[in-house]
């Protein structure tokens, strides 16, 4: 896996979102904004991509998203309840159709028996008939801190593009 995908990637999400008329954000913390990076390499981008939100702390995630400091302190940053409650956030501050929530262990320190190193939540909101649905997944990827985070923002973006925005 490369970064010749995510460019790929990025020009298919870039294309579907215009068509269906949609504009997409992220919030970010283990990958530290390269999803929003990818997404803006593409030129015309900011038909579709207004901001994104690097929230690497409990306290941005909280400042910026909403985040729940319950939350933070019941399930921890790399959770399925915080990724929720940022790719939510991150929808409505962004005033978005959709949006991408990532957190995780990167590495090469900083995992536990519970979550490893490569465990990485990843969430996703939308709107159902002005409804805002999530949906979530936990991954765990291989590979140093690069490979954990390109694993990442590749899942992201084909997620969105064949499960959230598909056909």
């Amino acid at each position: 896996m490369d970064e010749k995908i995510l460019n790929q990637l990025s020009i298919e999400l870039g294309k579907r979102l215009r068509q269906k008329k949609l504009s997409v954000t992220c919030a970010e913390s283990c990958t530290g904004g390269w999803i929003a990076k990818v997404i803006t390499d593409i030129a015309g981008s900011s038909a579709y991509f207004n901001r994104g939100f690097v929230t690497y702390s409990n306290d941005a995630k909280q400042e910026m998203l909403g985040v729940l400091p319950e939350s933070l302190a019941q399930f921890g940053a790399v959770s399925e309840q915080v990724v929720k409650e940022m790719a939510t956030g991150a929808l409505i501050v962004a005033k978005a159709d959709v949006s991408i929530a990532v957190s995780g262990i990167a590495g090469p320190e900083g995992g536990s028996e519970e979550k490893p190193t490569g465990t990485v939540w990843l969430g996703f909101a939308f709107y159902v008939n002005e409804n805002i649905q999530t949906v979530t997944y936990r991954q765990h990827f291989s590979g140093d801190r690069n490979a954990v985070r390109l694993q990442a923002a590749t899942f992201s973006l084909k997620t969105v593009l064949d499960e959230i925005i598909k056909n």
